[in-house]
């Protein structure tokens, strides 16, 4: 078992930047793939990045790609999602997750979910 916890979450203004963290317990954080997803009120959740075990590999959905970093840091157990130039458009909900995967970009993969953390991005 993994549990995630998310924090990072709030109120920013357009162009601007925030850094989600995922602070993991339990099983050793290392041995999993690690994703960000992110819920809209009133759609699907998304896919926003994935990074595996070691951080060597990462991908990113196209809508984020070059705004947005992901990280990890498996000595403190911990992933981050680095935002930056935020769009109004990437107000949601945002949850990390592990995965016994490489990486992917499929929730379905993902084990172990996070409760969520809200962003807010004012135009």
């Amino acid at each position: 078992q993994v549990q995630l916890v998310e924090s990072g979450g709030g109120l920013v203004q357009a162009g601007g930047s925030l850094r989600l963290s995922c602070a993991a317990s339990g099983r050793s954080f290392s041995l999993y793939g690690m994703g960000w997803f992110r819920q809209a009120p009133g759609k699907e959740r998304e896919f926003v990045a994935t990074i595996s075990w070691s951080g060597a590999s990462t991908y990113y959905a196209s809508s984020v790609k070059g705004r947005f970093t992901i990280s990890r840091d498996n000595a403190k157990n911990t992933g981050y999602l680095q935002m930056n130039n935020l769009k109004p458009d990437d107000t949601a909900d945002y949850y990390c997750a592990a995965t016994s995967s490489l990486i992917s970009h499929n929730h379905h993969d993902y084990n172990y979910w996070g409760q969520g953390t809200q962003v807010t991005v004012s135009s």
